[in-house]
């Protein structure tokens, strides 16, 4: 008969029967802390180097306490609550009313209210100027940040002016509640509030991305045409933020496809007619409320030329698709300062992570990829500051659909590699990444996925050929810098020398139309290992494998470096 195994050794001899077994079984060591309490803007090399040579210094005190705000760990539990909350719908009130109210966390609201008194929504249209655009997409980039999802009611109302104000009568009575920075979240009539919000209700489930495709209906209650009323009726797929005071909504009149502004009150205070069937159930972009709608006779202004809801809407879009393209630098960024921090503070195999040679090469890797989106999106901003100046008019055309394309499209490999750098715990939802990973792809399709994007660059080259000269004449600023970037520019005009096949083709083309503006402004304004790094890495036949093929001679330390945040 085999002995019973001695476990006295394994024992608290001193304790009591009862708690013997309770002794600690380990400390916990080699584990980094949360990354928190940290300044956004100050620890991003990238990010101010850009603000700097965009034109937008003159915020850069402003931008240093959003930065602090963004980090503190009390600000990043915001987002976690709001997305640990989803959004809650009620059709009636308990008398029988129908409501059609929206429910948030209060995390949501305090995240809203921080995002609307510091102008994310108005700033560049209350106070113009240089470096305007590019200050507030830097702070829009710090925000989102933070939390993603309830960015997008910031983001319309944000582009809603343009398309607004295509009607003068209608921007008189909404602009300046619109561009009031304050947040006002209740569930009452315009007209009792001074600040609101806007959506936009284009989307229906047959036609999708194809508008024209739109079946609802408006029709006149009285005389027809720019900014008169009439009474829309049919359906909307997609409605995101439907607590929203207004939305521009497109319609079919006699005309053809318009554009309406559909407040959710009526003037004297009854709830218009249209109405939440269901919210919809996300896999990503959670604290962000998505809704399917019917309109049964909603009262709505027309907004701009009847028949021409498209061109008066497309500048809307246009300024919401820049915004995803923030947002997904952005989430690059999170996910670069995440992975960069656990490498920082963890040691395996004997030597701390990140200085071990081919997670060097991952971080990297990322790191490029963060700050090249970064650089596009910066310039793209600037662009959109002069569009007085005709090459920045034609540029901001051209290159926002690239952008949106490329950098939106880019975002779900990264964050994916991102987690992997942290292992198990990057998987774990008391992190930040799996709700990145999440949110990751919702940029790419919101606004127009990857083939519209690339058939809007396809459009805007057919309709002003200019788009593409200023492109290149932009691009070309850095010919003579890189050889390999004169190669791979040259053969890249060469072939848009015929773009008979340009839509069979068209995202090889777009692919490297956003690599060769990329490289640009990398090598022009960039950091030179950065720079030198992303040529040899995207520009020559290995740019489209995984991260962490970044080739011999990369100085991938000084890169690392510049994009880790140190905290305390």
């Amino acid at each position: 008969m085999s002995k019973p195994l001695d476990t006295s050794r394994n024992r608290n001899t001193n304790a009591s029967p009862t708690d013997r077994y309770l002794a600690a079984t380990h400390e916990v060591i080699n584990q980094p802390n949360v990354l928190a309490n940290y300044n956004l803007f100050e620890q991003d090399a990238a990010l101010r180097e850009a603000v700097l040579r965009e034109g937008a210094a003159h915020a850069n005190d402003s931008l240093s306490r959003f930065g602090a705000w963004a980090g503190k760990a009390e600000t990043i539990e915001l987002g976690h609550q709001a997305n640990h909350n989803k959004p809650s719908f009620r059709t009636h009130d308990r008398f029988g009313h129908r409501i059609d109210e929206v429910t948030f966390h209060p995390a949501y609201h305090e995240l809203m209210t921080t995002a609307l008194e510091n102008g994310l929504h108005s700033s560049p249209w209350t106070n113009p100027g240089q470096g305007a655009q590019v200050a507030r997409a830097a702070k829009y980039y710090m925000h989102s940040q933070v939390e993603a999802a309830h960015c997008c009611p910031i983001t319309m109302t944000f582009a809603a002016i343009p398309s607004i104000r295509k009607q003068p009568e209608v921007a008189k009575l909404w602009e300046q509640k619109i561009l009031t920075n304050a947040y006002d979240g209740r569930n009452l009539p315009d007209s009792e509030k001074t600040a609101v919000t806007i959506g936009m209700a284009m989307t229906e489930k047959q036609g999708g991305s194809d508008v024209r495709a739109n079946t609802t209906r408006a029709y006149a209650i009285g005389a027809e045409g720019s900014g008169q009323a009439y009474e829309l009726v049919g359906h909307k797929w997609f409605v995101s933020a439907p607590m929203c005071d207004a939305f521009l909504v497109l319609a079919q009149t006699t005309s053809g496809l318009s554009c309406f502004l559909m407040p959710r009150w009526r003037p004297d205070g009854t709830k218009n007619p249209w109405q939440i069937q269901q919210l919809k159930n996300k896999m990503g972009n959670v604290a962000n409320a998505s809704s399917e709608v019917e309109l049964r006779g909603a009262l709505a202004w027309m907004i701009g030329e009847e028949g021409r809801g498209v061109p008066t809407i497309i500048e809307m879009v246009a300024m919401t698709r820049f915004d995803c393209m923030i947002g997904s630098s952005a989430g690059m960024r999170q996910a670069v300062a995440q992975a960069t921090h656990h490498c920082h503070n963890r040691s395996a195999f004997g030597a701390r992570l990140s200085d071990q040679p081919l997670m060097q090469n991952v971080l990297a890797d990322l790191t490029i990829e963060n700050e090249a989106a970064l650089a596009y999106t910066m310039r793209v901003a600037r662009a959109l500051d002069t569009q007085n100046n005709e090459h920045e008019r034609l540029l901001a055309r051209l290159a926002t659909p690239v952008g949106k394309y490329w950098i939106c499209k880019r975002t779900p490999n990264h964050a994916y590699e991102a987690m992997e750098c942290i292992g198990g715990s990057g998987v774990m939802e008391d992190c930040i990444m799996p709700r990145l990973f999440r949110e990751s792809p919702v940029n790419a399709i919101w606004e127009g996925s990857g083939n519209v994007q690339c058939l809007d660059t396809l459009r805007a080259i057919q309709k002003e050929p200019e788009t593409l000269d200023a492109f290149f004449k932009e691009a070309a600023e850095a010919k003579g810098t890189d050889r390999r970037f004169d190669q791979f520019l040259a053969q890249l005009q060469a072939d848009f020398s015929d773009i008979s096949d340009f839509q069979y083709r068209a995202r090889n083309l777009v692919d490297r139309l956003a690599l060769a503006m990329q490289a640009s402004v990398l090598l022009r304004f960039g950091n030179h290992h950065v720079a030198d790094a992303f040529c040899a890495s995207r520009l020559q036949n290995n740019g489209g494998m995984n991260y962490g093929n970044l080739p011999s001679g990369t100085n991938a330390a000084a890169i690392i470096k510049r994009a880790t945040p140190i905290v305390g």
